[in-house]
């Protein structure tokens, strides 16, 4: 139960998708958790918080999203549009969700799982948002820049043609560690090992599509995402973490909470933006006390 199940399935745009999966096997277990990752993470970043409590309790699905992890790329011509994030959320929920489903999602994940619980408010039971009440608020004078950004970096990666080479996982997970220095030494090579993959020069590469790192062209509204969390009806978890580098002020972030109806805000201590990796435990216990009503 507490080991997950690599699994591939394909999406109805044609596209192949890698989720892990615990508890598959078992069909008393008829309350399926989706744990959507964060921008360019993937879903082993919760191995740790299933095998700290949630394993063997829920039937859990995490998926690789588009273009991360092992899920495919969009090749040649396409971009990452962050609807599209919704459309393959709703065939993984389609061909595995079952009786109950309920949504947990970190960062950009946090994001996709509250949209997609915004157009189908039915279709979800309960909602856990972990620091993904979505970036600063878009500015259209900024567009045109953006745009024309946009463009020039999607061209540079394209000519560029991959993504930069580590020597050693041990290299890769001091990378990993720049970003995250909360994160343990232990766990950033484990992170390292299934996040990258290695070259035919013996060199690694993590494995998300390098095109993420390109601006995108669309602005983040936060008046936009508010049309959404207001049609959300189910319980919702709003979970920030007191070391967070992402951090809104005061009234901002009580503005952006007020959106839901239905909503307990905590704060986790000891802990940065990514959470998981920092305190999986108090998490899991955390998301467990949630999910289980």
């Amino acid at each position: 139960m507490l080991e997950p199940q690599s699994r591939r399935m394909s999406l109805s745009t044609g596209l192949r998708y890698h989720f892990l999966e615990w508890g598959g096997d078992d069909p008393t277990l008829d309350h399926t958790v989706v744990l959507i990752h964060g921008f360019l993470d993937l879903s082993w970043t919760w191995e740790t918080v299933a095998a700290a409590g949630l394993a063997g309790k829920y039937h859990l699905v995490a998926p690789d999203l588009r273009g991360h992890g092992d899920s495919d790329r969009v090749g040649a011509g396409g971009y990452y549009h962050f609807m599209d994030y919704l459309a393959d959320l709703q065939d993984l929920i389609d061909q595995v969700g079952r009786k109950r489903v309920s949504l947990v999602g970190h960062s950009m994940g946090g994001s996709v799982a509250a949209y997609f619980t915004g157009v189908y408010p039915t279709r979800v039971a309960r909602l856990a948002m972990l620091e993904g009440l979505g970036p600063p608020d878009g500015e259209w004078a900024s567009w045109p820049d953006r745009v024309s950004a946009w463009i020039a970096a999607w061209k540079r990666t394209r000519e560029r043609g991959g993504s930069k080479r580590y020597h050693s996982l041990e290299e890769a997970a001091a990378r990993l560690r720049i970003t995250d220095p909360k994160m343990s030494l232990e766990l950033a090579r484990r992170i390292a090992e299934v996040s990258t993959v290695r070259s035919d020069d013996g060199r690694y590469q993590f494995k998300h599509d390098p095109l993420h790192l390109t601006p995108s062209p669309q602005l983040f509204m936060v008046d936009g995402a508010m049309a959404l969390w207001r049609r959300i009806a189910c319980p919702t978890l709003l979970v920030d973490a007191q070391e967070s580098e992402f951090r809104y002020s005061p009234e901002e972030a009580l503005r952006r909470r007020s959106a839901f109806a239905n909503a307990r805000h905590v704060e986790i201590a000891d802990a940065g933006h990514m959470m998981q990796r920092h305190q999986p435990q108090l998490l899991a216990t955390l998301l467990d006390e949630f999910l289980r009503h």
